[in-house]
């Protein structure tokens, strides 16, 4: 029985002694077993989702568009120049000329200076110097259809009187300018003052216009000479234009002027003119042939202290255009002194004009003059012109 005892107690006592070194012996690591790989898993694929459309985008306003350079000359007036040589041979003792001359070169500034006017000025350069031709405003947009022109210009009288000397068919003018008008060799009547006129429409295309103009009183180089400031020159003129067909047109006008000669602080001058132009310039089939009929007719009545000297003078051209390029022309005149009525001068001239173009032009004249009493002159003219620059067109 004790042994039984012992024997249990032994053994119960060897167990504790066993489990308490297993405790304390470190278990085993267990070897690491490998990792499989992952087996790719195929992800399927999502359907297409519609996408929306982008909202479109404001479209942007557009840049204003940016204002054009201004060109610097704009604001500058047209310039020309128009050269005018003269060579002559022959003799004539009642008007001399040089052998060679520049008889006149031209300048002129042409400009619109706002919406209601517009500005001209022309130089003559000569060799007795410089002249101002013409310089004045023209305002375009006054009540009733009126313009109105204030400065130097061209009286309104008869129709060479209007022109400038490198727009005449001839190489001078004719005998009533220098005989009635008092006017050197090369130059025309201009005064300084103010011109109204008005542009009359007639029935069957038929136009008309009317010119009143009031200058000093002293003008023309003693055509006109005036005893006191308020002594002034008036000047009126109708004419009236038409056209027969698409060849053919006339013109017809009358001019009066009224003034003070200076011989006396009371006498005074009156002027008469009527002039005739007929156009002819064929639109079709004959590009380079022309004709033009010029015609005028003068009437002074000078008061003078020896009396009234009534005196006439006439002429009469005709140009004919050849070519392209070529013109011929002739002209008769005849003309009283306006100082001295009992004395007549008469003439023919006739020309033959080349020109290459509108900027250039030859012309040769001939020109023969009896002046009172009996005085003849043959002479020969040869003319070379030419225009460089922005020359307006002057006035039909």
């Amino acid at each position: 029985m004790r042994l039984r005892t012992f024997l249990f107690f032994a053994a119960g006592g060897l167990a504790c002694a066993l489990g308490v070194q297993a405790q304390d012996a470190p278990a085993p690591t267990p070897t690491p077993s490998p990792t499989p790989e992952p087996v790719a898993t195929p992800v399927p694929t999502p359907a297409p989702v519609a996408t929306p459309a982008p909202a479109p985008e404001p479209t942007p306003a557009p840049e204003p568009a940016a204002a054009p350079a201004v060109n610097p000359t704009f604001f500058n007036p047209a310039i020309a120049v128009i050269g005018n040589f003269l060579a002559s041979v022959g003799h004539n003792p009642v008007q001399p000329s040089p052998a060679f001359q520049v008889e006149e070169s031209e300048v002129s500034f042409q400009a619109i200076v706002d919406p209601y006017a517009r500005a001209d000025l022309f130089l003559s350069f000569s060799n007795e110097g410089v002249e101002v031709e013409e310089a004045y405003a023209t305002f375009l947009t006054l009540p009733w259809q009126l313009q109105a022109k204030g400065g130097k210009f061209k009286m309104q009288f008869g129709k060479i009187n209007t022109m400038h000397l490198h727009t005449l068919p001839w190489v001078d003018e004719p005998l009533p300018m220098q005989d009635i008008l008092l006017q050197p060799q090369g130059e025309s009547w201009a005064g300084e003052g103010v011109s109204v006129s008005k542009l009359i429409e007639l029935p069957g295309d038929t136009f008309s216009e009317a010119y009143f103009q009031v200058i000093d009183g002293s003008s023309g180089g003693g055509l006109f000479i005036a005893p006191t400031k308020g002594d002034l020159t008036y000047d009126g003129q109708y004419r009236i234009f038409r056209d027969f067909g698409d060849d053919h047109n006339v013109e017809v006008g009358f001019s009066y002027v009224y003034g003070h000669n200076g011989t006396s602080p009371t006498n005074t001058t009156s002027l008469q003119n009527a002039h005739f132009v007929y156009r002819w310039k064929p639109l079709q089939g004959k590009p380079y042939r022309s004709f033009i009929l010029r015609s005028e007719y003068f009437w002074s009545q000078r008061e003078q202290p020896d009396g009234r000297q009534d005196a006439q003078g006439f002429f009469v051209g005709g140009d004919y255009q050849l070519g392209r390029r070529w013109y011929t022309g002739a002209r008769y005149e005849f003309s009283d002194r306006a100082t001295n009525a009992s004395l007549r001068d008469k003439g023919v001239a006739a020309t033959f004009t080349f020109m290459p173009s509108e900027f250039s032009m030859l012309r040769a004249e001939y020109r023969y003059r009896e002046y009172a009493p009996g005085i003849r002159a043959n002479e020969g003219f040869l003319q070379i012109q030419f225009a460089i620059g922005a020359h307006g067109a002057h006035p039909f």
